[in-house]
């Protein structure tokens, strides 16, 4: 019997080895984008395609002072509550001593300049699309925003999942930047859409383990907080298959559906962000919300 047990704890042990390896944060490796001077016009343009200010903005924030990316909104899940750091340009209390290097590992790989696992409240798992061009630009125009000496608040978390180590076995079944399959030449709205946008975040359901559920894409999902639903938006007749292009369109600049309904909620803040979006982008947007697969609400 101490001959088994000792054979069971070995094998314990090796099983927690080959965890802690494999768990271990991955960085990005150097690359010239990171060496070049960002365009700030173009990371001002990531900035609202990305939706940065309605998470990292102060609670209750409007109009200009959502540029003061203090931190502090707070976001609850099924796995305790998260609360959005400050990203502003203050080195101390923000991010400005961060390099653009540090600002794409954070977005694309989830990992901290300290080589911490973020949690995947923060959307990496969308984010990972981002091209490193783009990132560069977003830390460009960050750098011009306001600092907040806001210092960041704690999550809010039960056993066991303040134990960050275990993020990466999650990233292995969740973190993919492959795009969703869908029909036509829709890069440009997909980018958007799958990456900046992080659409799926809120429009899809989940897993027990948090991950989302590619077999349901955007076919709406409960609300975090546990009250109510975010809409099915495939081109399914439980979606928003009457919904046209232009319809589309005109809700992603003005808010307005066409049933004479406009924006609620937090898709208040998307539609301030994708107001802002060229007609182009928002055309590109809505090309590929009609191409997805029509899909039942769960």
């Amino acid at each position: 019997m101490r001959k088994l047990f000792k054979i069971a704890l070995a094998i314990a042990a090796l099983v927690a080895v080959a965890l802690w390896i494999v768990s271990a944060p991955e960085t990005l490796a150097e690359s010239p984008e990171f060496a070049r001077s960002g365009d700030v016009e173009n990371g001002r343009y990531v900035f609202y395609a990305g939706g940065c200010a309605s998470c990292h903005s102060a609670p209750k924030a409007k109009g200009e002072a959502k540029l003061l990316l203090t931190g502090g909104r707070a976001f609850a899940s099924p796995f305790g509550t998260f609360y959005a750091p400050n990203i502003s340009p203050d080195p101390e209390f923000g991010i400005g001593n961060w390099s653009a290097m540090d600002l794409a590992n954070a977005m694309i790989k989830g990992v901290s300049p300290d080589g911490q696992h973020y949690y995947p409240a923060f959307p990496y798992t969308s984010y990972s699309r981002v091209e490193l061009a783009d990132i560069v630009d977003l830390r460009a125009f960050l750098d011009t925003l306001p600092p907040s000496d806001t210092v960041n608040q704690s999550h809010d978390l039960p056993l066991p999942f303040r134990f960050r180590r275990a993020l990466g076995s999650w990233k292995i079944l969740y973190l993919d930047d492959d795009p969703v399959p869908v029909s036509g030449a829709l890069t440009r709205g997909q980018y958007l859409v799958e990456g900046l946008g992080h659409c799926a975040q809120c429009h899809t359901p989940r897993t027990v383990f948090g991950g989302l559920k590619p077999a349901k894409w955007m076919s709406g999902a409960p609300l975090p907080e546990g009250k109510g639903r975010v809409p099915n938006i495939t081109p399914h007749a439980d979606g928003l298959a009457y919904w046209s292009i232009g319809d589309f369109t005109e809700y992603l600049e003005s808010g307005f559906t066409p049933d004479f309904d406009s924006a609620s909620g937090i898709m208040v803040d998307v539609i301030e962000n994708t107001a802002y979006l060229s007609d182009e982008d928002r055309l590109a947007i809505a090309t590929y919300l009609k191409a997805l697969m029509p899909i039942a609400k769960p």
